[in-house]
C-alpha cells in the first residue's frame, strides 16, 4: 500500500487533517519556517547578484531530521503549508532542507480545514508557484535591509535594543504625525439653536435644528449671533413649509477581509489586533466540536478578497431562505458579487465552514473569546448574503420668520440583514417621535428654544482598528502585517495604548524624528505603498524579485552612509547635570533607558546610583509658583507636571509657557505655531515667538 506524507506550518492543524485521511497518511508539521536569513549578518551578498543565503533556523535540526525520515518512507509528499506567499515559501524552503528535489513532491492548499476541501486538495495537486516565493524573498529582504542597515544607527544615537522598519516606521510616522496635529490644534467656538415644537393636532413635541435663512445656511460662530437669532425667534410664527417622505436603503456589508475583521473585533469585542489573529487561527486551525470531532470553523484568516465561492453562497441562500424566509435573500444562487479592482484576489472572503454550523451549535465547545468571535464572523457572513435593509424617511421644513428650521427622522420598514447584523458603530432605528403625523397642513408651535455652546474637535487618536484601516486605505502593508507590525512598536515603547487610543511616547518621537531626517522615503507612505504594489507585481509573475531589490538597496545604502558621517559630528556624551550623587559625590548624568530619560551615577560600576530625571521647563506652576517639570503617565505618555506632585495637582497635557495671558491674566500653552489660554471662559490665541 503506497504511502503518503502530508507536512503542515502548524502542529495544530494536524490533528484535524490526519482525522480527515486514511491510515496511509502521515501528517506531520514544520513549525512554521525551517530556513532564514542569518541573525548574524545582512544574508545576501549586493556583490553577487543579491543571491541570499539561507540557514537552517536554530533548534530545528532534530525536527527536520524527523521530516527526511518520513520523506524517506513516503512514496508522495504533499506540502499544504498555509495558501499564501508566507506558505508558498515554507513549502519551497522544505523541499531545499529535505532534499526533496527527487522525490514525488506536490504542493496543495486549502482556504479551509473540512473533510470535502482537504480531500479535493488532493486530488488538485500542482507545482511550487515560484513568483509566490520570489515575492516573499524580495519582501523578506527589503525588511532585512532596512533593519539590518538602520537599527545600529538607532542604537548609537539612542539607545541599544531600538528597530526601524520598512513597515513599523511608516506606522510609527503616521502616529507621531496625528499626535502632532492634535497638539497643535486650536478648538474654535460655534453654537447651534434646537427649538422644540409642538404638534397642536396631538399634541406630541419634536426636536429642530437651526438651518438659516431660506438663501443660506448660516454658521453661528458667537454668542452675541446666536442671542439676536434668538431673540428674532421668540416673535416669530412657526409653519410648516414642506413636508418629504421617501425611503432609503442600507446596503448589506461585504464579508470580512482580515483588516475589517480586526476593525470590526476593535470596535464590537473590544479585541486587539493580536487577540483576534491569535483566535482567529485557532478557529481556522480546528476546534474540537461535541459530537463532530475536531472541524475548522472558519476560512483562511488572511485575506483582503470579499470573495465567496458558488459552492458557500448557495449554502447560504438555502439556509437564509429555510430559517428567515425568501424576502430576505439577497442574490440568486451562483450570482457573483463583485470586488475591488485593487483587491488581491487569491482567497475567499473569511467565513464559517458551515453556515448550518451556528453560533449557538457550537456555543457549549469555544472558549468565551472564541464564541464571540466566531459569532461575529458568522453574522457579518450570513448578513452579507442577506437583502439590503429599507428605512421610511421624513424630513420636515419649518420657516420661523426669516429663518428655517429642519426635522429629520427614519424608522425601519424592513430590517433585512439586520434581523442578524448590525456594525458596532452603526446608528439604532429611530421612531419619528412627534414627526409621524406631520403634514403640510398642520399646525405648530414654538414650546423653547435654547441656543448650545460647542467647540470644534481635533482629530481622533488612533486606536488600532483606526490605524488598520488608514494603513489599508494608503496601501501600507498587507493582511499578515497589521498585527505584527502593531505589536512591534507597542513592544519597543514606542507607543503605548491608554484604553483603545493609541499615544506615542518620548522614544517614539526620538526615532521618529532621527528616521524623518536621515531616511526620508523610508518613512514615506507613498514610496512604501508603492513597494508593496510592486511586491504584489512580483507576486504576479509581472516583475523579476531582484530588479525590486537592486533598485531599493544602492539609495538604501548611501543613505546609510550619509547617516553614519551626520552621526559622526553628534557628540552622544551623556549631558551632565548640577544634581549631585548623594553616594559618592560626583555630578549626576541623563542616561536613556526603556522607559526614557534617569539620572545615574557617571562612577558605574562602583557607584550604581539612579533615580528618577525631572526636565525643568522653565515655568512657574500657576497654582503653587515652583517649577513644572516634565513627566510621565504610567504608560509613557508625557505630560507636564509641578514638581511638588505630593501637594501640588497641577498638570497639562500641553506645554505651558511662561508667558502670562495679556487679556485675563491665566496661564498659556503651546498649540503648534500658536499660544492658547487655558481659561475656558477667555481662550484668547496669538502667535508663538519662536
Amino acid at each position: 500500500m503506497a504511502k503518503y506524507l502530508v507536512i503542515v506550518e502548524s502542529p495544530a492543524k494536524v490533528k484535524t487533517i490526519k482525522k480527515f485521511l486514511g491510515k496511509n497518511y502521515e501528517v506531520m508539521a514544520s513549525n512554521g519556517h525551517v530556513r532564514d536569513l542569518p541573525k548574524s549578518q545582512l544574508g545576501f551578498d549586493p556583490e553577487n547578484d543579491y543571491e541570499p543565503k539561507y540557514i537552517t533556523i536554530r533548534g530545528k535540526g532534530e525536527l527536520l531530521a524527523s521530516l527526511r525520515k518520513e520523506a524517506k518512507k513516503a512514496d508522495k509528499i504533499y506540502l499544504a503549508t498555509d495558501p499564501d506567499r508566507e506558505g508558498e515559501a515554507i513549502s519551497w524552503h522544505l523541499i531545499k532542507s529535505l532534499k526533496l528535489e527527487d522525490k514525488k513532491v506536490s504542493r496543495i492548499t486549502f482556504n479551509e480545514i473540512t473533510k470535502n476541501v482537504v480531500k479535493n486538495s488532493l486530488k488538485n495537486p500542482r507545482d511550487i508557484d515560484m513568483n509566490l516565493v520570489d515575492s516573499q524573498q524580495a519582501r523578506r529582504m527589503l525588511d532585512r535591509m532596512v533593519g539590518y542597515k538602520i537599527s545600529p544607527l538607532l542604537w548609537a544615537k539612542v539607545k541599544r535594543g531600538l528597530s526601524a522598519g520598512r513597515v513599523q516606521s511608516v506606522a510609527l510616522r503616521l502616529i507621531c504625525d496625528r499626535e502632532a496635529e492634535i497638539d497643535s490644534f486650536i478648538p474654535t467656538e460655534y453654537y447651534t439653536i434646537d427649538a422644540v415644537i409642538e404638534n397642536l393636532d396631538n399634541k406630541k413635541t419634536f426636536e429642530a435644528k437651526f438651518y438659516g435663512d431660506r438663501k443660506n445656511r448660516i454658521e453661528i460662530n458667537s454668542l452675541e449671533e446666536a442671542e439676536k437669532i434668538k431673540g428674532a425667534l421668540n416673535n416669530a410664527t412657526f409653519t410648516v413649509e414642506s413636508v418629504k417622505t421617501g425611503s432609503r436603503e442600507r446596503k448589506s456589508p461585504l464579508p470580512f477581509t482580515t483588516s475589517t475583521m480586526q476593525q470590526e473585533a476593535s470596535k464590537a469585542l473590544n479585541f486587539s489586533i493580536q487577540k483576534t489573529m491569535r483566535i482567529a487561527q485557532q478557529l481556522y486551525e480546528g476546534v474540537d466540536v461535541k459530537g463532530q470531532g475536531t472541524v475548522g470553523l472558519i476560512t483562511y484568516l488572511r485575506t483582503d478578497s470579499v470573495r465567496v465561492s458558488d459552492e458557500a453562497r448557495v449554502a447560504a441562500m438555502e439556509f437564509i431562505s429555510t430559517n428567515y424566509g425568501d424576502e430576505y435573500l439577497k442574490n440568486k444562487p451562483g450570482s457573483v458579487q463583485k470586488s475591488d479592482a485593487k483587491i488581491q484576489d487569491a482567497h475567499e472572503a473569511i467565513r464559517p465552514s458551515d453556515i448550518n454550523r451556528t453560533p449557538e451549535d457550537v456555543k457549549e465547545s469555544l472558549s468565551r473569546d472564541q464564541y464571540r468571535l466566531y459569532q461575529l464572523i458568522w453574522r457579518r457572513f450570513a448578513a452579507s448574503q442577506m437583502s439590503n435593509a429599507i428605512d421610511e424617511t421624513k424630513s420636515v421644513k419649518i420657516a420661523a420668520g426669516d429663518y428655517i428650521f429642519t426635522a429629520a427622522d427614519s424608522i425601519r420598514k424592513f430590517d433585512g440583514y439586520m434581523l442578524v447584523y448590525t456594525e458596532a458603530d452603526e446608528k439604532k432605528e429611530s421612531k419619528l417621535p412627534g414627526l409621524d403625523k406631520i403634514t403640510e397642513d398642520t399646525s405648530i408651535k414654538l414650546k423653547s428654544v435654547e441656543e448650545k455652546q460647542h467647540f470644534t474637535q481635533p482629530a481622533p487618536h488612533f486606536t488600532e482598528a483606526s490605524l488598520v484601516h488608514t494603513m489599508e486605505e494608503l496601501g501600507i502593508g498587507r493582511p499578515s502585517t497589521y498585527s505584527p507590525t502593531i505589536s512591534t512598536i507597542l513592544k519597543r515603547r514606542y507607543i503605548v495604548k491608554e484604553g483603545r487610543n493609541i499615544y506615542v511616547t518620548e522614544l517614539g518621537d526620538v526615532v521618529n524624528n532621527i528616521m524623518k531626517e536621515q531616511f526620508p522615503s523610508i518613512v514615506d507612505d507613498h514610496f512604501t505603498a508603492n513597494l508593496e504594489s510592486l511586491l504584489d507585481q512580483v507576486e504576479e509573475g509581472k516583475v523579476k524579485w531582484k530588479s525590486v531589490v537592486e533598485n531599493f538597496y544602492p539609495d538604501l545604502d548611501v543613505a546609510v552612509m550619509k547617516a553614519e558621517k551626520d552621526l559622526e559630528k553628534v557628540t552622544i556624551a551623556d549631558e551632565e547635570t548640577d544634581v549631585v550623587c548623594e553616594e559618592c559625590g560626583r555630578n549626576m548624568v541623563i542616561k536613556y533607558g526603556p522607559h526614557g530619560k534617569f539620572l545615574a551615577c557617571p562612577g558605574f560600576p562602583d557607584c550604581r546610583n539612579t533615580k528618577p530625571y525631572l526636565e525643568k521647563i522653565g515655568v512657574a506652576c500657576p497654582k503653587c509658583g515652583k517649577d513644572i517639570v516634565v513627566r510621565k503617565s504610567k504608560k509613557g505618555r508625557r505630560f507636564y507636571g509641578c514638581e511638588n506632585n505630593t501637594e501640588c495637582d497641577f498638570m497639562s497635557w500641553s506645554k505651558p509657557v511662561s508667558k502670562p495671558c495679556p487679556v485675563c491674566g491665566g496661564y498659556m500653552v503651546e498649540k503648534g505655531s500658536k499660544l492658547v489660554c487655558q481659561n475656558e471662559d477667555c481662550r484668547h490665541t496669538e502667535d508663538r515667538q519662536e
